[in-house]
């Protein structure tokens, strides 16, 4: 491991922040305190240009290096947590009830503040880093809301690049895929709309429960029946809300899940067979059943000259051997994938040590990966943007 010796030296500062981070965490487009953190830290590092406000919450930071070339390079953290009580048991837990930094994005955003740090001390590069802070990436389009507020128009990037931490990998282990790295994801609500009665008399009713459960097991037949073996696909019921007492049957029942894919001719046929269905089901009970579809995340595309260039600068810090550039596809979702679709450039997943997966209440984000991250991306920088000597 060679993490950057000025990283190094101020890595206590790193941990100090993201345990502040993690103990007062804010939903997507709440992150008032944590964009006023990021916004001041800039500002003491040093950093050229602060931006607040972009995309709701979002801050973009711009830093020139010595060299006043043209090119210009983006690196971008997500801020925002989970809606989970947390249950880590660590001293710095979440103090605001019912949020938590579950899936390390307070890792993310200190590992970028580290880079910007490091990178506005140096300045050892020849064009612009672009520091852009995310809000709202967990399925509420922070992403989508920060490109409609202008984010390549205002602050143009030649490229882009993401990092995410990997609790399922080992510790400093980096993989980088090019191509499809992560999946494309559409959420969906359903309604059941019965007739409601005396749970006594159910003979009265148009019982949705009934019609709800009957359409999770339907629901199952869409990837098993109609999509083929070899392309990859999940639809997965989440949540079924139905009834408030012992003796009533209900009037209506609700479902919502997802579906995940890396191919729109699949996802749209799985979304297709979910409505027809719905449609049938309906009909079948005589009943009206409302669906609503929406596209939340598009598909993850790595450029796969990009992917390889991000890989090379990762191993400079973990490692040759601790570096994988291919590895399969992901079926998590990162909304990362919108800026990618705009501008070229690639994600890669870093591992720490620990053993609780993401969205867990018991996740625990090992700090040493702080200083290994923000090495990795300002490393990058350096080398997309070197210096002549």
């Amino acid at each position: 491991m060679s993490i950057l010796p000025r990283i190094a030296d101020f890595a206590d500062e790193l941990t100090a922040i993201r345990h502040d981070l993690h103990a007062h965490p804010e939903l997507g487009f709440e992150e008032t305190r944590t964009a006023a953190i990021v916004a001041a830290q800039l500002r003491a590092y040093g950093v050229d240009e602060v931006h607040e406000g972009i995309g709701g919450t979002g801050v973009v930071g711009l830093i020139h290096g010595k060299g006043r070339g043209n090119r210009r390079i983006g690196l971008r953290a997500d801020m925002d947590a989970l809606p989970i009580e947390e249950a880590s048991g660590v001293p710095y837990a979440s103090k605001n009830p019912g949020r938590m930094h579950a899936c390390g994005h307070d890792g993310h955003t200190t590992m970028l503040l580290g880079a910007a740090r490091y990178l506005a001390e140096t300045r050892d590069f020849d064009g612009t880093a672009i520091v852009v802070f995310q809000p709202a990436e967990e399925g509420l389009g922070g992403a989508r809301a920060m490109l409609a507020d202008g984010l390549f128009e205002r602050f143009p990037c030649d490229e882009i690049y993401g990092l995410h931490n990997d609790p399922t990998a080992e510790p400093g282990r980096a993989t980088v895929t090019p191509g499809p790295a992560m999946a494309g994801a559409h959420f969906f609500d359903i309604t059941v709309r019965g007739t409601g009665s005396h749970a006594a008399m159910p003979h009265q009713s148009r019982d949705p429960i009934v019609i709800a459960a009957a359409l999770v097991g339907q629901i199952q037949t869409i990837v098993s029946r109609n999509a083929p073996p070899i392309e990859a696909l999940v639809v997965s019921v989440t949540r079924l809300h139905a009834g408030s007492a012992y003796n009533v049957v209900p009037a209506t029942a609700t479902l919502a899940g997802t579906i995940r894919y890396f191919d729109d001719a699949v996802s749209g046929m799985a979304a297709e067979r979910l409505r027809t269905l719905c449609a049938g089901l309906a009909t079948a009970y005589g009943v009206e059943i409302e669906v609503d579809i929406r596209n939340i995340f598009d598909v993850l595309m790595n450029d796969p000259d990009l992917s390889a260039e991000f890989a090379a600068a990762a191993a400079e810090i973990v490692g040759e051997g601790n570096v994988t550039l291919g590895g399969e596809p992901v079926t998590g979702s990162e909304d990362f994938a919108d800026m990618l679709k705009t501008v070229p450039g690639a994600y890669i997943r870093v591992g720490h040590a620990g053993s609780v997966p993401l969205h867990n209440p018991a996740f625990v984000l090992d700090d040493g990966i702080l200083p290994v991250g923000a090495s990795v991306m300002a490393r990058l920088v350096e080398r997309r943007l070197p210096l002549g000597r």
